[in-house]
This record gives structure tokens, sequence and C-alpha cells, in this order.
């Protein structure tokens, strides 16, 4: 393919700007130049790939012949998934399955030229400081700036909007991700005061910081997601949540 052997990476930070360019061109076909990706990835077709090349540019095109190719290859017959789901999740899919492959790549150049153990640690510091191609194309990096600054804001000054706003991004998005940091754990800690008193507007049961919790974006009223059929994996996918209450209301005539 174009971009793997004319092109090697020896350094931490050359092997970050390939990962860098590579990201790019990804993130491109799957927002910007999507309709052209959706096109292009015909189900009639044999096996398909999806690259990211160093120049901010993406192909789709058949996986390389050679075994072992110069370079880990991406998800293959990506094109097969097209329209047996709906799109925003095939793109979510492919999307996850397009950060995987720029990992392999990244640290396929690191073992090629013997980066040791600092130099992986800190090439991996370098990539995880970046959304990945996922969160941008689902909008969770979004929410997630939302999040934390209704969360600064709620210290200031206890605003209840704000908060509401904070601690709804939490219970959709950031219950499905382990959080590592001390920022995010403080985050988690106020999210449970704040739902402390919170009872579930179906079962009335309370707030358990062990549960998935979503709110109603029309009533705002809290529910527990197994009380609505709601799991932290799909309210990934929700950018407005109505509950069964407010959805019945919204579907009478």
């Amino acid at each position: 393919m174009d971009g793997g052997a004319a092109y090697n990476p020896r350094t931490v930070e050359e092997v970050f700007r390939d990962f860098k360019g590579r990201r790019a061109g990804m993130i491109k076909a799957l927002t910007t130049d999507v309709d052209d990706f959706y096109q292009q990835c015909d189900p009639e077709k044999e096996n398909l790939c999806l690259y990211g090349y160093p120049g901010e540019q993406w192909e789709v095109n058949l996986p390389a012949e050679e075994v072992p190719p110069e370079l880990p290859e991406p998800a293959l017959g990506i094109n097969f998934a097209r329209d047996g789901m709906q799109e925003k999740d095939w793109l979510s899919l492919v999307a996850v399955h397009s950060d995987a492959w720029l990992l392999s790549v990244a640290f396929y150049f690191g073992a090629r030229f013997g980066f040791d153990k600092a130099d992986r640690k800190r090439l991996f510091n370098m990539i995880n400081d970046l959304p990945t191609i996922f969160e941008v194309v689902t909008g969770t990096v979004k929410k997630q700036v939302k999040e934390k600054s209704s969360v600064s804001n709620h210290s200031s000054n206890k605003s209840k909007s704000n908060s509401k706003r904070g601690s709804e991004s939490q219970a959709k998005y950031s219950k499905t991700i382990q959080s590592k940091d001390e920022d995010e754990e403080g985050l988690e800690e106020e999210d449970d005061e704040e739902h402390g008193e919170t009872l579930c507007g179906a079962c009335g049961e309370n707030y358990a910081a062990d549960e998935f919790w979503i709110c109603c974006d029309i009533c705002e009223k809290w529910f527990h997601g197994k009380c609505v059929k709601i799991t932290p994996a799909r309210a990934e996918h929700i950018k407005q949540y109505k509950c069964p209450s407010c959805s019945n209301k919204r579907a009478r005539p």
C-alpha cells in the first residue's frame, strides 16, 4: 500500500507524527468525507479495509497481497456490515477498529526500531492525550469537555443547572469507561453526592453508585438503566434520551 514501505519513522516523535497523520485521514473519512466513504464501502464488493496515510489521506482498498504485509492490516471486510446496521453504529464500529489499527501500526514501528520501555511509554502517553477516533465520531469527546466545565462551575457556585448537565453527561458516557486519573475519580464522587437523594422515575428506588443511571432530556427525571432497558453501551449512541412516558406523549396525535 502507499503508506507503508515508503515511510518508516524511527524516533518516538516521528512515529507520533505518523500516527497523527493516519488518524487525521481516517477521521476525515468518517466525518467530513463520510458520504464518499459510505459509497465506496459497497457490500457487494470483496473484503475492503479503511487505510489512513501519514499525509492525512484515507483510502478504501483491498488488503495487502503479500503475507505477512509490510504493516499490520486494518479490520477486514468493513463493507459487509454496512447495510446490516444503522449508519451511525456502523461508523462507530469502523472507528473502534481504526483506533486499534493505529495503535498496532505505531507499536509495530516501536518494536521494529527497538524502542525501550521508556520510549514505548512516552509514545503511548502522547497518543493517549489525543481523543480516539471513536470519541470524535460519536461526539463523546464534546460531551466530556462539557462535563468537565460543568463540574468546575458546580464546585464554584453550586449551580443546579450546570451540575445537572455535568452529571447527565457522566451518566450517559463516562459510566462505560473506566476512569483512571484523579480528575475523573473526583467527578464520580460529585456525581454520587448529587444523586444521593434522587429517586428513579420508574421504580421509585434510590440512586446507587454501582448502577447505571440516565436522565430524560425532556422531563429531566432520572431512571435506572435497567428500568428503562437502556444499557451503557446503547446510551453512548443516544444524542437525546426520552423516557418511555415522554416518548408516548410525543407519539399521540
